[in-house]
């Protein structure tokens, strides 16, 4: 009970702080929104000074933040350790999405398929649309190549996350599944004899998850997409305000329903809105074909290019996947509350099963993305650098669209505003896991709150403070998530030996019940 009691305090001090904050900015003529941005810009200075401690302190000549290096090393090494399952099992995922090996009589509250929705509608967002302009914008087209490497390896980094979820999962007495990265963390690790370890991690990484939940899954995305609804309803732009009011009304009316609402919800969302994108990508990629080449090339370059120097190279490098880390969310931990959900027997089936995310999240979304974006130009245009250099991602986004399709940033409008909706109810999921987690099922309710609360927040915010204090967040989640995964992914190697062995000798053939 004290300890519940102990975050709780720590929480109602952050956002007293935020308040009273906005107050003393108010009282020296600075409006409150402009007070709140101002707060973001203080707290994410601290927390930068961690994060983004450059490991490569002894040269002047380039920078690696610790983070992104930590993300990129974890990455690697899973991929190498799990023999390239991310090549190797590509075709079973897509066959058990199909519902190839369903059994709606195993445990769980969602199939194959709504787990991988609900974890993408949480990745396949702003994330695509928005960061992928700004990476472009701050290490021109080279970022798209590191993009697209960071979301190769992100893929076994995903599944390893979400097969340990699946092992460690509780099953509650309503039928409820409390799953991810805290639960992983604090069983598992208490299995190898750290279990004092394992429940710092799992407290850690909830109260990242909810901070994130708050930025990265919330107000970002009511930040930037109200950034681009503006453009088509300039009314806005003086009464921002009202944009906030109705994507609270509308997330409020699905997350209070839980994961089931959820996930009936995305699995309808996001598969209607990454079509409607992707076909509007490939029109604008194939109505240029001629501008392809020169695209790639400039991708090529300008992820090696010599002129940049190394140190112009790492930072390219850095860009790209630290974007990535944002859209894929691999190694993160976060999608692996959703996958816990899933029905199967079998754990690593459902961890082959996320390890689509990053590639279609990463690979095909963020590329058409970046395509788009470097085949018009807007990205080096000077009638967008005011969108660039205030990091309206979306915007930038719709005008590269626009510049090829006039009437489609109408479209996109209504696009980036379900992309938004989706993340944010995904990742209000997340967060009330986590805040279950510390606080119990009872107080789930608070959450929810205070989460439809950030919602407003982000309408009257500033995107580039909001837009660190998400990275960053959401970049921490990676530091207790992939030190459990070091610690446990022997347990997943060897459960990943035996499912391929049964696989190979076609046993999953015999005893599954419903084939297509």
């Amino acid at each position: 009970m004290h300890k519940k009691i102990f975050w709780t305090l720590a929480f109602i001090i952050l956002f007293t702080s935020l308040f009273i904050s906005g107050q003393a900015f108010a009282t020296e003529n600075i409006g409150f929104g402009e007070a709140i941005d101002i707060w973001f810009g203080v707290l994410v200075g601290y927390i930068a000074a961690i994060s983004f401690f450059d490991i490569l302190f002894f040269t002047d000549d380039y920078k690696l933040p610790f983070a992104v290096a930590w993300l990129i090393v974890g990455a690697v090494f899973f991929t190498i350790r799990m023999g390239f399952i991310n090549v190797r099992a590509f075709t079973h995922a897509i066959q058990c999405v199909r519902g190839r090996y369903d059994n709606p009589n195993d445990v769980g509250e969602t199939s194959h398929f709504q787990a991988l929705t609900t974890a993408l509608s949480a990745t396949v967002g702003l994330g695509n649309i928005a960061g992928v302009a700004i990476a472009i914008s701050i290490g021109g087209p080279g970022a798209t190549l590191w993009m697209i490497v960071a979301g190769f390896f992100g893929m076994t980094a995903k599944f390893t996350e979400c097969t340990l979820a699946q092992m460690y999962r509780k099953v509650r007495p309503d039928g409820h599944i409390m799953g991810g990265a805290m639960e992983y963390l604090s069983q598992g690790l208490a299995e190898v004899g750290w279990a004092r370890l394992g429940k710092v991690l799992a407290i850690l990484f909830c109260i990242l998850c909810i901070l994130g939940s708050f930025g990265g899954g919330n107000a970002f995305q009511v930040s930037q997409s109200l950034g681009i609804v503006q453009q088509s309803i300039p009314f806005l732009e003086s009464n921002s305000w009202i944009f906030g009011v109705i994507m609270m009304t509308l997330v409020g009316a699905v997350i209070i329903g839980g994961i089931r609402r959820i996930a009936h919800v995305t699995e309808a969302v996001v598969p209607t809105m990454c079509g409607i994108y992707v076909v509007a990508c490939l029109w604008v990629i194939l109505t240029n074909m001629p501008e392809i080449p020169a695209a790639f090339s400039s991708i090529i370059t300008g992820a090696f290019s010599p002129e940049a120097g190394l140190g112009g190279v790492i930072g390219v490098l850095i860009v790209g996947f630290q974007r990535a880390a944002f859209s894929n969310e691999a190694g993160i931990g976060s999608a692996a509350i959703a996958h816990s959900t899933a029905k199967t027997q079998y754990p690593v089936r459902e961890g082959i099963v996320s390890l689509l995310e990053p590639f279609i999240d990463t690979i095909v979304i963020c590329t058409m993305t970046a395509l788009v974006i470097i085949i018009t130009g807007v990205y080096s245009s000077p009638e967008t650098a005011e969108l660039v250099a205030n990091k309206q991602g979306a915007a930038l986004t719709s005008a590269a669209f626009g510049s090829a399709i006039s009437w489609f940033p109408v479209i996109l409008t209504i696009s980036v505003t379900l992309f938004a909706f989706s993340t944010m109810i995904s990742w209000s999921f997340y967060g009330e896991r986590c805040w279950s987690y510390l606080f119990g099922d009872q107080s789930s309710i608070i959450y929810k709150l205070l989460f439809l609360l950030f919602v407003l927040l982000g309408s009257i915010t500033s995107a580039p403070n909001i837009l660190n204090f998400s990275d960053l967040m959401i970049l921490l989640m990676a530091i207790p998530n992939l030190i459990g995964l070091y610690f446990l992914h022997g347990k997943v190697k060897v459960a990943l030996r035996g499912y391929m062995k049964k696989l190979k000798n076609g046993e999953f053939e015999k005893e599954h019940q419903h084939p297509l």
